[in-house]
């Protein structure tokens, strides 16, 4: 019974794209939960997919030069907030590092969700889902809103005249009607520094 659960998985998992992620609960028509868990972790044991985090499973990419390539942490948080139906906006020095405004990967990336609050350890990094107001999850521009994260991450009167030119130059690759959008919602200070020109 347990082994047919496994093919079963493996079918389904093989019929997506290589790297597409996976939860226990996709193949929960397989069977009961422990016979799910039973079945994953066989498959992980013959090198068919990976365990990438508690309940998240990928069949990874194969690179010719550096074979296996998992996802990325951001592609784990997007598929946990689709799962959960969840809007989330990246937030503190992983929206800075989106924005090139730093080179180093944050090892905790924090993401305003309008879910439950919750940790999830991925490897040596976190994703953490924090729950906000739901001003804060009103942005529609996915540049202006990593652009309003990260001046708020350095602080009033902290930015560098660098920084800031990097985030004019960024933003004019968003949709005008979502920078205004975005830019009402703003604390003023971002506003004015965000609104004025060179």
């Amino acid at each position: 019974m347990s082994n047919s659960i496994g093919i079963q998985i493996l079918d389904k998992i093989r019929k997506a794209k290589r790297g597409s992620l996976f939860f226990t609960e996709d193949f929960s028509l397989y069977g009961n939960h422990d016979a799910l868990r039973k079945a994953l972790e066989r498959l992980v044991k013959s090198g068919e997919i990976e365990r990438v985090a508690q309940g998240i499973y990928v069949r990874p990419v194969i690179d010719n030069y550096i074979g296996k390539v998992l996802p990325g942490i951001e592609d784990i948080a997007v598929a946990i907030a689709k799962r959960d139906r969840a809007t989330v906006v990246p937030t503190g020095s992983y929206a800075m590092y989106k924005m090139g405004l730093t080179t180093q990967v944050p090892l905790n990336i924090v993401f305003y969700s309008d879910t439950s609050a919750r940790k999830i350890k991925i490897g040596k990094q976190t994703i953490t889902f924090k729950k906000a107001s739901s001003k804060n999850l009103a942005f529609v521009g996915e540049i202006s809103t990593l652009a309003i994260q990260a001046l708020r991450t350095i602080g009033k009167d902290q930015a560098t005249a660098e920084e800031i030119k990097q985030i004019k130059n960024i933003l004019k690759n968003e949709n005008p009607k979502h920078l205004q959008h975005d830019l009402q919602l703003a604390p003023v200070w971002i506003r004015e520094l965000m609104a004025t020109d060179e």
